[in-house]
């Protein structure tokens, strides 16, 4: 599976009640290629209930569906696959209980040579950020866009951006060479997610075209 395009990550803060699975049907609806479970805050019972919902949501849009962190909740919701950081479970770990037709994401915030290690050990992708100011972890380390540069040319696995990607800013991250652009606040936070979405998935569309017909 080729991995690209707009990277939905979910908040629940932002999608408190009701409104979180008609929101995320809504940016699944407008073309987001891949959805992240990202849950702190909830109960466990409404963590396996929303995880489960929404992996019958992405199987009707053949989007796969991936949980942060929580290798027990993928499992139990039979999401696509999972996605960890230094402090979560091991690559290793996740693949034996996952099995080899699993999406498993590896943070690397800035490093690329962890990025080549993720690779080396079976990762399907690595993410890198933040790239600017982020509502959603505004502690984060920072990374640059040489980091995407450095990495797109030396993996051979997507390149995914995180961290205040917004319409405005994303172009320069398809640029510098990302595969795709994880969003949290600009798709669930900003009122209208259909509008919102469809704005990310128009500029990656057009900052890709532009970049091919330029190289």
């Amino acid at each position: 599976m080729q991995l690209s395009g707009i990277y939905a990550i979910t908040d629940d803060q932002l999608l408190a009640g009701s409104k979180f699975l008609e929101a995320c049907a809504s940016a699944l609806d407008n073309g987001i290629s891949l959805l992240q479970y990202r849950s702190k805050s909830v109960s466990s019972d409404l963590r396996l209930e929303r995880a489960r919902a929404l992996a019958e949501l992405c199987a009707q849009y053949e989007v796969p569906l991936i949980i942060n962190d929580d290798i027990n909740l993928c499992v139990s919701s039979q999401a696509s696959g999972v996605h960890l950081g230094r402090q979560d479970a091991s690559l290793a770990t996740a693949r034996k209980r996952l099995g080899a037709k699993a999406i498993i994401g590896i943070t690397c915030h800035a490093s690329v040579e962890e990025a080549i290690l993720a690779e080396q050990q079976g990762a399907d992708y690595v993410a890198f950020g933040r790239f600017f100011a982020s509502v959603t972890k505004p502690e984060a380390p920072t990374a640059g866009l040489e980091v995407l540069q450095e990495a797109s040319n030396r993996l051979n696995i997507p390149v995914v951006a995180i961290g205040g990607i917004n319409a405005q800013n994303g172009a320069l991250i398809i640029e510098a060479g990302a595969d795709m652009l994880a969003v949290v606040d600009d798709i669930f936070g900003q009122g209208d997610v259909a509008i919102q979405t469809r704005n990310l998935v128009e500029l990656f569309s057009t900052s890709k075209e532009q970049n091919i017909s330029e190289g």
